[in-house]
């Protein structure tokens, strides 16, 4: 699979790790992939439904992770359209570039690079998605001024981001239960992470200083699958412990404050336990803008 779709050349730029996605986060995500996809498959679907994306049109996905959005883009731009995926991710793209193959898909195409400053030489697109993948800048108003820089005048962007941790129970309640047991830092407000856009005005601010208009907020509110679709409470808590962030501080904590906070995730998640799998509250913005 190659680099760039017809078109489009990319002007060489070295990436600036962010969250450390170019390493072991990005090896975490993709050992888990088909878990964190399955999760929040749900919001994905609803993203796309909104942007409803049109035969032709030339899109790029921003930290498109293993390329199920990108691939799920190019099918609704077919026959005449492009998908372009971009991700700082290394091992992630390559599992994009697998599942590109194996789908047969020649319209769609990978780059790794960071979004934030990654110059493409080509046309301007005519749309840009990202599902949970534009919260992890540094600096955000310089990297949404870069990501205007690649949508055409009167295009469109289209981005799913988390609302407030205490709206996300599937986190919250985990966290909770974590902080018994290792210490967690308090995020500061408006920190790169997951929920770095939970504040509406704070992200409306970011996109209109940056030239975008026409700026929409609509809520997806909804129970998600943790730990995947049919997940059953063990599995649940097997990808709590081993699949997010807290992999490492768990690691430094005696066995048996592991058995205990186990025990704890457990009965959390048997309370959740559905034959759907345990089905978590979420609540995340779908959020739209023109150029």
């Amino acid at each position: 699979m190659s680099d760039t779709a017809p078109g489009l050349t990319l002007i060489p730029h070295a990436p600036e790790p962010g969250e450390d996605w170019a390493g072991e986060m990005g090896a975490r995500w993709v050992t888990h992939l088909d878990t964190f996809e399955g999760m929040i498959a749900p919001i994905g679907e609803a993203l796309l439904a909104r942007a409803a994306l049109a035969p032709g049109e030339r899109v790029v996905d921003i930290g498109c992770g293993g390329g199920a959005t990108t691939l799920a883009a190019a099918r609704a731009v077919a026959p005449d359209g492009t998908a372009l995926g971009l991700d700082i991710s290394p091992v992630l793209l390559r599992r994009a570039r697998q599942r590109a193959a194996e789908a047969g898909a020649i319209d769609v195409a990978f780059v790794c690079a960071d979004a934030a400053a990654v110059q493409l030489d080509a046309v301007p697109f005519d749309r840009m998605i990202s599902r949970f993948g534009s919260m992890f800048f540094p600096e955000p108003y310089p990297a949404f001024a870069n990501l205007r820089g690649m949508i055409r005048p009167g295009g469109r962007l289209d981005l799913a981001v988390w609302a407030a941790p205490r709206d996300n129970l599937w986190m919250a309640a985990m966290v909770a239960i974590m902080r018994r047991y290792i210490d967690l830092p308090r995020p500061e407000p408006r920190t790169p992470g997951p929920f770095a856009f939970e504040d509406t005005e704070y992200l409306g601010d970011v996109l209109a200083t940056n030239g975008f208009s026409e700026i929409e907020f609509e809520t997806w509110s909804g129970d998600l699958p943790f730990g995947g679709p049919g997940a059953t409470p063990d599995q649940a808590v097997a990808f709590a412990l081993d699949g997010m962030a807290f992999r490492n501080r768990i690691a430094m904590i005696e066995p048996d404050s592991v058995t205990r906070l186990s025990r704890d995730l457990m009965d959390l998640y048997a309370d959740r336990h559905t034959p759907n799998g345990v089905m978590m509250p979420a609540k995340v913005w779908l959020v739209s803008a023109r150029t």
